[in-house]
Formats: structure tokens, C-alpha cells, sequence
């Protein structure tokens, strides 16, 4: 290859590079918990032990095809009106049918256990950084998880409210003091209104709390739940939970430390990485998601680059 063909190819890649990226980037624009674990990470491929639960392969079951996308479980142009969009019993879907799975009435659902007026220690994995407001709710003393979940199961306002808090190694990291009156299972609802997206993303993480026993901490670690052990509010998955300080088992995806005086760590086999979701997109289909448009975008310019380079290399 000539020094000047190998300027002009240079050029041409220069060039393409800016629209690349534009084609890539609505695929990356989305996120999820994955400490507490949320149902639709702890339940997706990517889940690891949690996967493989009951209730999981339940909402697969439910849903009609895996949860491969679980970080894109978004509505737009919600702009703050939650409770008159999203309808009662299907708030862990946010009313998409290709969440509904989600939604399913059971208390033995993957759970994360919190310690009643600990700190909350929450991972948001999320790609690309956006402006937003995390608006984080737990159900109300005496929630019965067997019955469908509605709005009258949350408080009006949220325990904790985070408006634009720093994108650090892939993830949005929360913390926030937890109620004191909690005991048994209970959902945490995790609402992220965007303010740079007409996009809002809806979450259900299942908890426990354990009975008060003195000092408040950060996440404890839960035991694995055992074949036998009888039934109550405050039995644990027939899974271990997702997190790392709070399961037997870690996922193969993340290893997260629970506790507030422990920074977060990545799984030894892929140093550096937080989890995201295939590029697969159930909810595609909605007016936010215009993963189809991208890709083809990006074979076109592909396809014009090579060829322009081509036609440059043979003069």
C-alpha cells in the first residue's frame, strides 16, 4: 500500500468513526440493579445461580421468551406521572408485555437481605451516562408479596431520592438510609425518570429484612434457604441471592460488596467490566428503542466505508 492510499484510508476511517459510535450508542443507553438484585437481572441470562430458581424460570415461562434485554425495561414520556401510566399489578413490567413475567405474585422470589434502618448500598449498571432522578420505594409494613403489586403497596414519597449522581466504572452507586419498621419480604422500586431521554426505567428488587437485632448496618450476607426450612415472611430463595456479599454462590457476572465500608469489586474473570445485557431488545418495538434503525445505520456506513476504501486503494 502506497504512503497516499494509506493517508486516504486513514481519512476515511476518521471520517466514519463519528457516525459509528451515533449508530451504537442508543443500544448502550440503558440500565438496571444489579445489587439489590432487580427480578429482571437476577432472572436474565446474565443472572447466574438466581437464574435457575423457581420463580425464574417461572416468569420465563410467563413471559414467553427469555430476559435478554434486562436493562432496557423502559416507557417514555412518562414525565413524572407513574402511577397514572403504569397499572396496578403489572409495576414490576412497567406495563410492557415483554416484562410481564415480572409480575408474577410469589414470595419466593430471589432476595437480597437488608438490615431495617442499615444503608442501602445500590448498584445501577447503566453504560452511558444520563442526566436523572433515582426515586427509590419500599412496600409498606405488612406487604403480602402472594398478591399482585399496586401503588397502594408504596408510600407516596420515596425513602430516598438521588438526582444526577456520578456514572463511576459502569454503574450508578446509591446510598441511602433504609426504614426501620421493615420485617419479612418486601419489594424495593426503583423508578429512574430520565432528564436527558424522554425515557423512565421501573425496577422490583425483592428483599428481606430480618427482625431489628440492635445496630443498623449495610446488606448481611443471607444463607442459602434449605429444601426443608418451613415457610414464613422471612424465608429466603430457593437460590442465593445475586450479590456478592449477600449470596453463597457468586453470579458469573459481577461481584459486588454489599457492605457500606467495602468498595465494590468486578468479577476476577473479567477484570474491569460490569454487566450488560445482550444487544437482543424485546421491548424494540415501543417508540424508544431504536435499536433496528442503529444497527442497520451501521451497516450501511460500514458497508460505504469499505467500499470507498477500496475504490481509493485501487488508484
Amino acid at each position: 500500500m502506497s504512503r497516499m492510499t494509506a493517508h486516504r484510508t486513514a481519512l476515511v476511517a476518521t471520517a466514519l468513526a463519528p457516525l459509528l459510535l451515533w449508530a451504537a450508542g442508543p443500544a448502550q443507553a440503558h440500565g438496571a440493579p444489579t445489587d439489590p438484585a432487580s427480578r429482571v437481572f437476577a432472572c436474565s441470562p446474565d443472572g447466574g445461580a438466581p437464574s435457575r430458581s423457581v420463580s425464574c424460570r417461572a416468569a420465563v415461562a410467563a413471559n414467553g421468551a427469555p430476559f435478554t434485554a434486562w436493562d432496557n425495561l423502559r416507557v417514555a414520556n412518562v414525565n413524572g406521572r407513574d402511577r397514572q401510566t403504569i397499572p396496578d399489578g403489572k409495576l414490576c413490567s412497567g406495563g410492557l408485555p415483554a416484562y410481564k413475567g415480572l409480575d408474577l405474585a410469589r414470595s419466593d422470589w430471589p432476595t437480597t437481605r437488608l438490615t431495617p434502618g442499615g444503608t442501602l448500598n445500590m448498584k445501577y449498571v447503566s453504560t452511558i451516562a444520563h442526566t436523572g432522578t433515582f426515586r427509590l420505594y419500599l412496600t409498606k409494613p405488612g406487604y403480602d408479596p402472594t398478591k399482585p403489586l399496586t401503588w397502594s403497596d408504596l408510600p407516596q414519597q420515596p425513602f430516598a431520592q438521588v438526582t444526577d449522581p456520578a456514572l463511576t466504572d459502569g454503574a450508578y452507586r446509591i446510598r441511602a438510609k433504609l426504614p426501620a419498621d421493615r420485617t419479612g419480604h418486601h419489594v424495593l422500586y426503583t423508578i429512574w425518570q430520565n432528564s436527558s431521554t424522554p425515557d423512565t426505567y421501573y425496577s422490583c428488587s425483592d428483599v428481606v429484612f430480618p427482625a431489628a437485632s440492635g445496630a443498623g448496618g449495610a446488606s448481611s450476607p443471607t444463607p442459602a434457604a434449605s429444601a426443608s426450612r418451613a415457610g414464613g415472611k422471612d424465608r429466603t430463595s430457593d437460590s442465593p441471592s445475586p450479590t456478592a456479599k449477600n449470596r453463597t454462590t457468586p453470579t458469573r457476572t459481577e461481584r459486588t460488596a454489599g457492605a457500606a465500608a467495602t468498595p465494590p469489586t468486578e468479577d476476577a474473570t473479567a477484570p474491569g467490566s460490569t454487566p450488560v445485557a445482550a444487544d437482543a431488545d424485546p421491548a424494540s418495538d415501543g417508540p424508544s428503542a431504536p435499536l433496528l434503525a442503529g444497527g442497520a445505520t451501521a451497516v450501511l456506513v460500514l458497508t460505504g466505508g469499505a467500499a470507498l476504501a477500496l475504490r481509493l486503494r485501487r488508484r
